[in-house]
């Protein structure tokens, strides 16, 4: 019960949450039972919560027969959702409910009013925007909560405007009650039987009892059944899909399930889902997997970290009979239980993986999705580094579609020595660089990586197959020892004065500059020097503000082109090149992705170099 007007606080809400409702309310409006999915779901966490903090303060430890409760009040024209959980104090409302998808509520806005309103229902539940589905149904919505070992509740109540209230409350016992207020529309969510559909269909596996009140009982509304416990050949694809989304808030298919008992000296049941739909954060999450865990059917923690960070896409349950139900947070860091359950679970999902990339088309929708973050297992994990190289995946500058490194070493030029690959940002970009002119010439075919992480894994990953993995900018030496499939066209000027004054003027602002026969169209390329990082690992460094741990790059020059014959013949008859040399520098920086050091300086040089050839 709220307290008196002189106890009742008004907040407003947090930026932007009325177009935040308003997407929410009117996007998803022809989906709107999955406001009861969304309250249940939280409401079971908030019961799984609890009973794991009672685990180590008895105190705490939920009552006997907890469970969520689902009133409708057709003359009262309400339905509230009760449960025995943890409960929230006055700050945790306030932050909890009164900030609207903290991690980016305009991000949330633009990316729910871009998608297909087919898509649109599973956002809400991966921005963490559930509890606002309310609004969808109700024109007011009041929370009364109290939280577990506090002896004050508090109502939290909004109409979903601008602002919402807190009040001083009465409730018996720790938990929270959701009140819904009706829409005039939204008549059908007071009937019993409707709601109970609604729970079977989203909710049937929750494991904590639902029931609904009816002719004065409360009947049970779900199976709760523990499916993961169920015997394959007991289970239906459909219980499967229903369960998964129940699981990830999501809507879509899982592109692969993998339901299996592990039997002997380490027991425990599995059930795991890789989605078929990449999520709209899915670089910004927290880099922790979240499969839950349970001993004996009961929720532990969804904190254990059963899979490494870099298969933290995998959705699931793991519930085991080798661990105590009061098991303690300490205990999940250092019991070898749970180690070899790590070991397993990991292992299982990478045979998982390694099968369903038999099959090219299905494998390419998985890699699109989590590719990226697969990568990440070869640069932190040593242990199954060697697992993971095999399912990596590439563009590559000789084959369309995706390629792998088996595939690549089966295609290798006798006489070539190592894998070779190109960083950048952009794999179509990389296609046309400069610095694959050598490469192609000879028929070598460069891997072409565009991630974020593939500036660090090469290095980490060292080779594969016995052969060396190599950046093309740190590869000249290796073209050498192959001939060219074709005759280079043009004579080759002497460039020996030409390199001394470009090095003369360019000065500290390269390492080094040399004539390559790597290069087929363009006048110059930039190499990186053979002891320090490659080229995208430099750019990355001056972008992090640690350009002095990167060497200056190497400028690369080609004999046959006609720019550098002209300005190895104007060296000859002594005219001056500082100015062609900074020139020549910002082009190839440009060729490479990069930006001139001084882009102003870049404008004038071309201005007064377009003048001359005008004169």
């Amino acid at each position: 019960m709220a307290g008196d007007a002189t106890t009742t606080e008004k907040h407003e809400f947090g930026a932007e949450v009325g177009r935040l409702l308003d997407l929410v309310v009117h996007s998803l409006y022809s989906e709107r039972e999955i406001f009861l999915r969304e309250l249940v779901a939280n409401a079971a966490d908030a019961i799984d919560r609890r009973r794991f903090e009672g685990l180590t303060n008895p105190d705490l430890m939920p009552p006997e027969g907890a469970k969520i409760r689902i009133v409708p009040d057709r003359p009262g024209r309400s339905i509230t959702i009760a449960d025995d959980g943890i409960g929230m104090t006055r700050e945790a409302l306030i932050a909890d409910l009164g900030t609207i998808a903290r991690s980016g509520t305009r991000a949330f806005g633009e990316t729910l009013a871009a998608a297909r309103p087919e898509d649109r229902p599973n956002l809400i539940g991966q921005f963490g925007v559930g509890f606002y589905s309310a609004f969808m149904v109700a024109e007011r919505v009041e929370v009364t909560s109290r939280r577990a070992g506090a002896e004050a509740a508090w109502t939290w109540a909004s109409d979903g405007g601008g602002a919402f209230t807190l009040a001083p409350a009465e409730r018996e016992t720790a938990g929270t009650d959701v009140v819904l207020h009706r829409k005039a529309d939204a008549d059908e969510y007071l009937d019993a039987a409707r709601l109970e559909a609604v729970v079977r269909k989203w909710a049937d596996h929750v494991t904590i009892p639902i029931t609904i009140a009816r002719d004065g009982k409360d009947l049970p509304a779900n199976e709760g059944t523990a499916l993961w416990r169920k015997p394959k050949s007991e289970v239906g694809e459909q219980a499967y899909t229903e369960f998964y989304r129940h699981l990830g808030h999501l809507f879509d298919q899982p592109w692969a399930t993998v339901h299996w008992r592990a039997e002997g000296s380490l027991e425990f049941q599995a059930l795991l889902f890789i989605p078929a739909a990449k999520p709209f954060d899915m670089l910004e999450q927290e880099r922790i997997s979240r499969v839950r865990l349970h001993v004996r059917r009961m929720f532990i923690t969804d904190r254990a970290e059963l899979l490494p960070p870099w298969l933290r896409f995998v959705q699931g349950v793991v519930d085991t009979e080798d661990l105590p139900l009061n098991v303690s947070r300490e205990m999940l860091q250092s019991t070898p239980v749970l180690a070899r359950i790590r070991k397993a679970v990991t292992n299982r999902v990478l045979t998982e993986l390694k099968t369903h990339a038999k099959d090219a088309d299905d494998y390419a929708r998985f890699w699109e999705n989590f590719g990226a973050v697969l990568k990440e297992g070869v640069w932190e994990d040593a242990e199954h580094r060697r697992d993971v190289a095999p399912l990596l995946r590439f563009r590559s500058s000789a084959v369309a579609g995706w390629t792998s490194l088996a595939d690549y070493v089966g295609r290798m030029r006798p006489g070539q020595e190592a894998i070779y690959v190109l960083v950048g940002d952009n794999a179509e970009a990389m296609a046309g660089s400069s610095q694959l002119e050598g490469f192609r010439a000879r028929g070598v075919e460069v891997l072409l990586l565009s991630d974020p992480i593939d500036a660090f894994w090469p290095e980490r990953m060292g080779e594969f197959e016995e052969k060396p993995i190599r950046s093309v900018t740190q590869g000249a030496a290796d073209l050498s020892k192959l001939e060219p499939e074709a005759a280079p066209a043009g004579e080759a000027a002497d460039t020996a004065a030409l390199v001394t004054a470009l090095k003369a003027a360019l000065g500290d602002a390269v390492s080094e500059v040399r004539a390559t026969d790597r290069l087929v169209d363009s006048a110059v390329v930039l190499a990186a020097g053979t002891a320090g990082p490659d080229l995208q690992m430099q750019r990355l460094l001056r972008r992090a503000g640690r350009a002095g741990f990167a060497a200056p790059p190497v400028l690369e020059i080609n004999p046959r082109h006609p720019l550098i014959a002209a300005l190895a013949r104007q060296v000859s008859a002594g005219v001056e090149v500082a100015d062609q040399a900074g020139l020549l520098l910002d082009l190839a920086r440009v060729q490479d992705g990069d930006l001139p050091k001084d882009p102003a300086g870049f404008a004038r040089r071309i201005e007064r170099a377009l003048a001359a050839s005008m004169g």
